[in-house]
Protein backbone atom coordinates (compact mmCIF):
# COMPACT_ATOMS: atom_id res chain seq x y z
CA UNK A 1 0.00 0.00 0.00
CA UNK A 2 1.01 3.25 -0.17
CA UNK A 3 2.44 5.56 2.48
CA UNK A 4 0.56 7.76 4.03
CA UNK A 5 1.18 11.37 5.80
CA UNK A 6 2.27 12.41 8.88
CA UNK A 7 -0.94 12.58 10.45
CA UNK A 8 -1.61 8.58 9.83
CA UNK A 9 1.52 7.69 11.32
CA UNK A 10 0.94 5.87 14.68
CA UNK A 11 3.36 3.89 17.01
CA UNK A 12 2.78 0.93 18.83
CA UNK A 13 4.87 0.13 21.76
CA UNK A 14 4.60 -3.77 22.21
CA UNK A 15 6.67 -5.58 24.75
CA UNK A 16 9.35 -2.27 25.20
CA UNK A 17 9.91 -2.70 21.14
CA UNK A 18 8.68 0.69 19.18
CA UNK A 19 6.67 -0.78 16.03
CA UNK A 20 5.80 2.10 13.67
CA UNK A 21 3.07 2.02 10.93
CA UNK A 22 0.03 3.94 9.27
CA UNK A 23 -3.49 3.72 10.55
CA UNK A 24 -4.89 2.98 7.11
CA UNK A 25 -2.25 -0.22 7.30
CA UNK A 26 -3.93 -1.19 10.68
CA UNK A 27 -7.70 -0.68 9.20
CA UNK A 28 -7.03 -3.85 6.28
CA UNK A 29 -8.09 -6.28 8.66
CA UNK A 30 -10.98 -4.92 10.34
CA UNK A 31 -12.20 -5.83 13.27
CA UNK A 32 -9.46 -6.95 14.78
CA UNK A 33 -7.22 -5.32 17.91
CA UNK A 34 -5.23 -2.85 16.07
CA UNK A 35 -7.88 -2.02 13.83
CA UNK A 36 -9.48 -0.53 17.01
CA UNK A 37 -6.59 1.08 17.93
CA UNK A 38 -6.77 3.39 14.56
CA UNK A 39 -9.87 4.95 15.35
CA UNK A 40 -10.33 8.32 16.64
CA UNK A 41 -11.39 7.24 19.85
CA UNK A 42 -8.98 5.02 20.74
CA UNK A 43 -6.82 6.78 23.24
CA UNK A 44 -9.33 6.42 25.44
CA UNK A 45 -9.39 2.62 25.37
CA UNK A 46 -5.89 1.89 25.47
CA UNK A 47 -2.65 2.46 27.57
CA UNK A 48 -1.98 6.04 25.63
CA UNK A 49 1.12 8.26 26.19
CA UNK A 50 0.12 11.69 25.14
CA UNK A 51 3.95 12.28 25.66
CA UNK A 52 5.38 9.79 23.32
CA UNK A 53 2.48 9.58 20.97
CA UNK A 54 2.53 5.91 21.31
CA UNK A 55 0.04 3.24 22.38
CA UNK A 56 1.74 0.49 24.72
CA UNK A 57 1.08 -3.21 24.98
CA UNK A 58 2.69 -5.28 27.83
CA UNK A 59 2.50 -8.35 24.65
CA UNK A 60 4.94 -10.65 22.99
CA UNK A 61 7.31 -7.94 20.78
CA UNK A 62 8.73 -10.84 18.78
CA UNK A 63 5.44 -12.42 17.86
CA UNK A 64 3.54 -9.08 17.33
CA UNK A 65 6.39 -8.26 14.64
CA UNK A 66 5.37 -11.20 12.52
CA UNK A 67 1.50 -10.38 13.22
CA UNK A 68 2.44 -6.75 11.95
CA UNK A 69 3.47 -7.36 8.91
CA UNK A 70 0.08 -9.77 8.02
CA UNK A 71 -1.29 -6.20 7.96
CA UNK A 72 1.66 -5.27 5.70
CA UNK A 73 1.61 -7.99 3.36
CA UNK A 74 -1.58 -10.29 3.54
CA UNK A 75 0.07 -13.21 4.71
CA UNK A 76 0.49 -14.89 7.93
CA UNK A 77 3.52 -16.23 8.88
CA UNK A 78 4.37 -18.75 12.21
CA UNK A 79 8.09 -17.72 13.91
CA UNK A 80 10.28 -20.82 14.66
CA UNK A 81 11.25 -20.13 17.78
CA UNK A 82 8.02 -19.29 19.24
CA UNK A 83 5.55 -22.56 20.93
CA UNK A 84 1.61 -22.99 19.07
CA UNK A 85 0.08 -22.70 22.41
CA UNK A 86 1.89 -19.16 22.59
CA UNK A 87 1.41 -17.96 19.67
CA UNK A 88 -2.45 -19.07 19.64
CA UNK A 89 -2.86 -17.16 22.31
CA UNK A 90 -1.32 -13.55 21.06
CA UNK A 91 -3.56 -14.50 17.73
CA UNK A 92 -6.38 -14.49 19.95
CA UNK A 93 -5.25 -11.16 21.90
CA UNK A 94 -4.92 -9.24 18.64
CA UNK A 95 -8.37 -11.18 17.07
CA UNK A 96 -6.59 -12.95 14.17
CA UNK A 97 -8.13 -16.29 13.40
CA UNK A 98 -5.70 -18.91 13.49
CA UNK A 99 -6.88 -20.44 9.93
CA UNK A 100 -5.02 -16.81 8.47
CA UNK A 101 -1.65 -18.83 8.99
CA UNK A 102 -0.30 -19.75 5.64
CA UNK A 103 0.26 -22.89 4.42
CA UNK A 104 3.91 -22.84 4.76
CA UNK A 105 3.77 -22.49 9.27
CA UNK A 106 0.54 -24.52 9.36
CA UNK A 107 2.74 -27.58 10.73
CA UNK A 108 5.12 -25.43 12.75
CA UNK A 109 1.63 -23.93 14.09
CA UNK A 110 -0.07 -27.10 14.42
CA UNK A 111 2.35 -29.27 16.21
CA UNK A 112 1.45 -29.20 19.94
CA UNK A 113 -2.16 -29.62 18.99
CA UNK A 114 -1.48 -32.76 17.30
CA UNK A 115 1.17 -33.61 20.11
CA UNK A 116 -2.31 -34.07 22.80
CA UNK A 117 -4.85 -35.08 19.82
CA UNK A 118 -2.12 -38.05 20.21
CA UNK A 119 -1.33 -38.41 23.83
CA UNK A 120 -5.17 -38.49 24.14
CA UNK A 121 -5.85 -40.87 21.48
CA UNK A 122 -3.54 -43.25 23.48
CA UNK A 123 -5.70 -42.40 26.58
CA UNK A 124 -2.99 -39.94 28.40
CA UNK A 125 -3.34 -36.38 29.27
CA UNK A 126 -3.15 -33.58 27.74
CA UNK A 127 -0.31 -31.42 27.89
CA UNK A 128 -0.14 -28.17 29.95
CA UNK A 129 -0.96 -25.03 27.95
CA UNK A 130 -1.04 -21.30 29.00
CA UNK A 131 -3.47 -20.68 26.51
CA UNK A 132 -6.57 -21.57 29.03
CA UNK A 133 -5.69 -18.44 30.84
CA UNK A 134 -6.85 -14.82 30.67
CA UNK A 135 -3.37 -13.50 31.65
CA UNK A 136 -0.34 -14.27 30.62
CA UNK A 137 1.98 -12.48 33.10
CA UNK A 138 -0.83 -13.18 36.01
CA UNK A 139 -1.20 -9.43 36.41
CA UNK A 140 -4.15 -6.95 35.18
CA UNK A 141 -6.79 -5.27 37.70
CA UNK A 142 -10.29 -5.11 37.63
CA UNK A 143 -10.19 -1.33 36.47
CA UNK A 144 -8.84 -2.52 32.97
CA UNK A 145 -11.10 -6.01 33.01
CA UNK A 146 -14.22 -4.06 32.18
CA UNK A 147 -12.09 -2.51 29.28
CA UNK A 148 -10.97 -5.89 28.18
CA UNK A 149 -14.67 -7.36 28.14
CA UNK A 150 -15.80 -4.63 25.96
CA UNK A 151 -12.89 -5.34 23.56
CA UNK A 152 -13.38 -8.87 23.34
CA UNK A 153 -17.79 -8.42 22.85
CA UNK A 154 -15.93 -6.14 20.04
CA UNK A 155 -13.44 -8.62 18.73
CA UNK A 156 -16.28 -11.40 18.91
CA UNK A 157 -19.12 -9.57 17.18
CA UNK A 158 -17.23 -8.63 14.42
CA UNK A 159 -15.59 -11.98 13.57
CA UNK A 160 -18.02 -13.27 11.42
CA UNK A 161 -17.57 -14.89 7.90
CA UNK A 162 -18.05 -12.20 5.92
CA UNK A 163 -15.57 -9.89 8.17
CA UNK A 164 -12.86 -12.30 7.54
CA UNK A 165 -10.19 -11.79 4.81
CA UNK A 166 -9.25 -15.49 3.75
CA UNK A 167 -12.81 -16.66 3.34
CA UNK A 168 -13.91 -20.33 2.72
CA UNK A 169 -10.78 -21.43 0.86
CA UNK A 170 -8.51 -19.56 3.15
CA UNK A 171 -9.94 -21.27 6.29
CA UNK A 172 -9.52 -24.89 4.58
CA UNK A 173 -6.52 -24.58 2.33
CA UNK A 174 -3.76 -25.40 5.75
CA UNK A 175 -5.94 -28.41 6.25
CA UNK A 176 -6.56 -29.68 2.37
CA UNK A 177 -2.81 -28.98 2.17
CA UNK A 178 -1.68 -31.28 5.24
CA UNK A 179 -4.27 -34.14 4.08
CA UNK A 180 -2.55 -34.81 1.01
CA UNK A 181 1.24 -33.25 2.22
CA UNK A 182 1.64 -34.39 5.61
CA UNK A 183 0.87 -38.17 6.26
CA UNK A 184 1.07 -37.71 9.94
CA UNK A 185 -1.13 -34.65 10.54
CA UNK A 186 -4.24 -36.77 10.97
CA UNK A 187 -5.56 -40.29 10.59
CA UNK A 188 -7.37 -39.19 7.42
CA UNK A 189 -3.87 -37.82 5.70
CA UNK A 190 -2.12 -41.26 6.90
CA UNK A 191 -5.02 -43.05 5.30
CA UNK A 192 -4.59 -40.89 2.21
CA UNK A 193 -0.85 -41.29 2.24
CA UNK A 194 -1.87 -45.20 2.39
CA UNK A 195 -4.19 -45.52 -0.29
CA UNK A 196 -1.84 -43.15 -2.79
CA UNK A 197 1.10 -45.27 -2.14
CA UNK A 198 -0.81 -48.92 -2.93
CA UNK A 199 -2.47 -47.00 -6.20
CA UNK A 200 1.40 -45.71 -6.99
CA UNK A 201 2.79 -49.06 -6.46
CA UNK A 202 -0.17 -50.58 -8.65
CA UNK A 203 0.47 -48.21 -11.64
CA UNK A 204 4.33 -48.76 -11.63
CA UNK A 205 3.51 -52.42 -11.21
CA UNK A 206 0.99 -52.13 -14.33
CA UNK A 207 2.68 -49.94 -15.96
CA UNK A 208 6.10 -52.33 -15.88
CA UNK A 209 3.94 -54.99 -17.08
CA UNK A 210 2.65 -53.27 -20.37
CA UNK A 211 6.65 -52.46 -21.04
CA UNK A 212 7.59 -56.56 -20.87
CA UNK A 213 4.64 -57.44 -22.94
CA UNK A 214 5.69 -55.01 -26.02
CA UNK A 215 9.01 -56.25 -25.67
CA UNK A 216 7.67 -59.75 -25.91
CA UNK A 217 5.85 -59.08 -29.01
CA UNK A 218 8.35 -56.84 -30.53
CA UNK A 219 10.86 -59.54 -30.26
CA UNK A 220 8.55 -62.05 -31.85
CA UNK A 221 7.70 -59.84 -34.78
CA UNK A 222 11.17 -58.83 -35.74
CA UNK A 223 11.80 -63.24 -35.64
CA UNK A 224 9.48 -63.57 -37.96
CA UNK A 225 10.25 -61.13 -40.38
CA UNK A 226 13.70 -62.16 -40.68
CA UNK A 227 13.25 -66.14 -40.62
CA UNK A 228 15.09 -68.46 -38.34
CA UNK A 229 18.73 -67.58 -37.57
CA UNK A 230 21.79 -68.82 -38.92
CA UNK A 231 24.42 -70.69 -36.93
CA UNK A 232 27.42 -69.00 -36.45
CA UNK A 233 29.37 -72.08 -36.95
CA UNK A 234 27.54 -72.56 -39.94
CA UNK A 235 27.88 -69.96 -41.34
CA UNK A 236 31.53 -69.87 -40.92
CA UNK A 237 31.59 -73.49 -42.73
CA UNK A 238 29.63 -72.07 -45.75
CA UNK A 239 32.27 -69.31 -46.35
CA UNK A 240 34.83 -71.59 -46.16
CA UNK A 241 33.53 -73.61 -49.29
CA UNK A 242 32.84 -70.45 -50.86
Amino acid sequence: MGQGDESDRIVINVGGTRHQTYRSTLRTLPGTRLAWIAEPDAHSHFDYDPRTDEFFFDRHPGVFAHILNYYRTGKLHCPADVCGPLYEEELAFWGIDETDVEPCCWMTYRQHRDAEEALDSFGGAPLDSSAEDGDVDGTGDSGDGEEELEMTKRLALSDSPDGRSGGFWRRWQPRIWALFEDPYSSRYARVSFTINTVLSTLTTCLRLAQLATLSMVRTTFIQDLVGPSIPEHELMETCSLE
